[in-house]
């Protein structure tokens, strides 16, 4: 909702907000430096002309849902919105269970410094002007947003079960994908090794990328590093390039194969890529690293079991002689009880794993009877459970590994992490 925020803002909108939550937020920044208020109370003053868009965290029965319908003010989903805004630009839409924002970011690196580019980042990133001829947009399919766009472009980096509470199985995901994919009007650009992203049935040209022999576009000769990673890409089976990336983890060489591939189709030259690819900053929580002392903090999104096992196999080939520990904030008590046994598996990766109470703002515990992190933290062979109040069981991982792994806001536990550490 931040990211959209910003872009209506840049556009030309006057743009306004309401939170339930008052504490400070990282999505904030944009909406700060912009100088969007936020309002917390039910009494602010909203013009008669204003368009209303919302997050699904707000119920219908909101006190604020129900004073702008009152008030008769028109209300559009946010998906709706985003499609408005899609239609303006030549979109280059990235989806995909896992790897949305790193794409994206990449994608955004490379054409900011270059024909430039609008983006829309669910990291808070956001920035549009009518001027540019590019946009680039996380496009996610939680609750079916994507059906909502048309992109010129687009990117699925992978298809896996995810967001259960939305969708019936997988199959029903993989149809929701093709829907996207076949509102793509130019090119799409698939992770040809996953298998749910084969069965799709294309109608738009399709591009396949991956590390398999029978993709069109081919991962070769990978070195993943305690400096990074480094690989040859196969176009067609002909040689295209060697890339560096400052960026861990078999997952990261995916997806800027991905995004070196729309990159070059939008006429970027190799050597262009390679040169920017190297001075690539990742988006915020995504293997963002701080050193206290001799501790590595890293503060990373991951939240699905697949994701947390991919940041952790990365952390193990930048770190590979550090003990690891893990603090992870369940974020939904429905991915909870639908991943209990692949969430262990991911940890098993770790030294020690310690798991907080789940924090959801969008579905009701009384809904899942029973479902509490015990159900992960109880059969994990080194496992324990954290607050804020007992955060002092980091006492002892001053030359640690830590990650602090979630989709929910961790700053308030590193913080004291680290007032203990120093």
């Amino acid at each position: 909702m931040s990211t959209l925020a910003q872009i209506l803002y840049d556009l030309g909108n006057e743009v306004s907000g309401y939170d339930d939550a008052r504490g400070h937020k990282f999505t904030q920044d944009g909406l700060e430096k912009r100088g969007i208020p936020i309002y917390y109370d039910h009494d602010h003053e909203i013009d008669k002309d204003t368009i209303v868009t919302y997050s699904v965290a707000f119920k219908e029965d909101h006190e604020e849902m129900q004073r702008v319908k009152k008030l008769g003010l028109k209300i559009k989903k946010y998906a709706e919105i985003m499609g408005d805004v899609i239609d303006m630009f030549d979109t280059i839409g990235v989806s995909g269970t896992h790897g949305k924002t790193t794409t994206s970011s990449i994608i955004r690196h490379l054409l900011e410094n270059t024909l430039g580019c609008n983006y829309f980042i669910g990291a808070g990133d956001g920035h549009a002007t009518k001027d540019n001829k590019y946009f680039v947009v996380e496009s996610d399919e939680f609750n079916r947003h994507f059906t909502y766009y048309h992109p010129t472009y687009s990117i699925i980096t992978n298809i896996e079960a995810e967001h259960l509470e939305c969708y019936k199985d997988i199959d029903d995901i993989r149809n929701t994908f093709e829907i996207f994919a076949n509102q793509t009007k130019k090119l799409v650009v698939a992770n040809g090794d996953n298998e749910e992203v084969r069965k799709i049935n294309y109608k738009t040209k399709v591009m396949f990328y991956g590390f398999n022999d029978n993709n069109d576009i081919v991962i070769k000769n990978m070195q993943l590093l305690e400096t990074g990673s480094v690989f040859d890409l196969y176009i067609n089976n002909e040689l295209y390039g060697h890339f560096d990336i400052p960026l861990y983890g078999t997952h990261m060489v995916a997806n800027a194969a991905a995004a070196i591939t729309i990159a070059k189709e939008l006429g970027l030259g190799k050597d262009t890529i390679h040169n920017l690819l190297e001075t690539f900053h990742n988006a915020k929580r995504r293997f963002a690293e701080e050193k206290v002392n001799d501790c590595i903090i890293i503060d990373d999104y991951a939240h699905h079991p697949t994701e947390i096992k991919a940041t952790l196999e990365a952390v193990k080939q930048k770190y590979p002689n550090k003990r690891l520990v893990v603090v992870f904030k369940p974020n939904t008590y429905s991915r909870t009880k639908d991943f209990k046994d692949e969430f262990i598996d991911a940890f098993s990766l770790a030294d020690k794993t310690y798991l907080t109470e789940i924090d959801c703002n969008r579905e009701r515990q009384e809904d899942y009877p029973g479902i509490t992190s015990h159900i992960i933290v109880d059969n994990l062979k080194n496992g324990d459970m954290i607050s804020l109040d007992t955060i002092d069981k980091l006492k002892d991982e001053t030359s640690s590994v830590v990650c602090f792994l979630s989709c929910a806001y961790v700053d308030n536990l590193i913080d004291s992490f680290k007032n203990i550490i120093k």
